[in-house]
């Protein structure tokens, strides 16, 4: 913040930056200083309405110290609770470790969800053709050497890979997306 804007602050505003800065607090957004005033009015107010509750209760007409005193000792009781004795968290925590955990189902490691459930699953395939054999091949080059007229010669060809090789299914093949390759 600027010079200027930092002597425009309210008093408490001062405060409670100088106890942010006390504690080792030197960067925080300036909504902070508001929310620590407001929690401070909040509680300031409950406080007093609850000496005013006690001394309307005493017959009193004005508050006095002894009701302020009871009632920060009532937010404090009612506010704040202290933590069990050590003696009480050891017996707790002796009887519940006395349970044994129950046995882990799956192996070391994380356990991980079928592979049909992931998605690293393979999720692609690849068609690649089943390659023709040596013999194949050479019988196409004898009779394309043969024949003067190449053009109608590849038609012959094509019509003899259709007739000759049984047509089948293209082999598929998946890879997992994470796998390495061998070289």
């Amino acid at each position: 913040m600027a010079e200027g804007a930092e002597e425009d602050l309210p008093r408490d505003a001062k405060v409670v930056k100088t106890l942010l800065k006390s504690m080792g607090v030197e960067e925080y957004e300036p909504r902070v200083v508001h929310q620590f005033l407001e929690l401070m009015y909040r509680h300031a107010v409950d406080v007093l309405m609850d000496a005013q509750v006690y001394s309307e209760h005493a017959a009193k007409t004005v508050i006095d110290s002894d009701d302020l005193k009871l009632a920060v000792q009532s937010k404090v009781n009612f506010s704040f609770a202290p933590p069990p004795p050590r003696e009480v968290l050891l017996e707790l925590a002796r009887s519940r470790n006395k349970i044994p955990l129950p046995k882990s189902i799956s192996g070391p490691g994380i356990p991980l969800p079928p592979e049909q459930d992931t998605l690293i699953s393979p999720n692609y395939q690849l068609a690649i053709p089943k390659k023709r054999t040596a013999q194949h091949v050479e019988e196409t080059e004898e009779e394309e050497g043969s024949d003067p007229n190449p053009a109608s010669n590849q038609n012959q060809n094509l019509s003899q890979d259709r007739t000759d090789v049984p047509q089948e299914a293209p082999q598929r093949v998946s890879f997992p997306l994470g796998a390495k390759r061998p070289r």
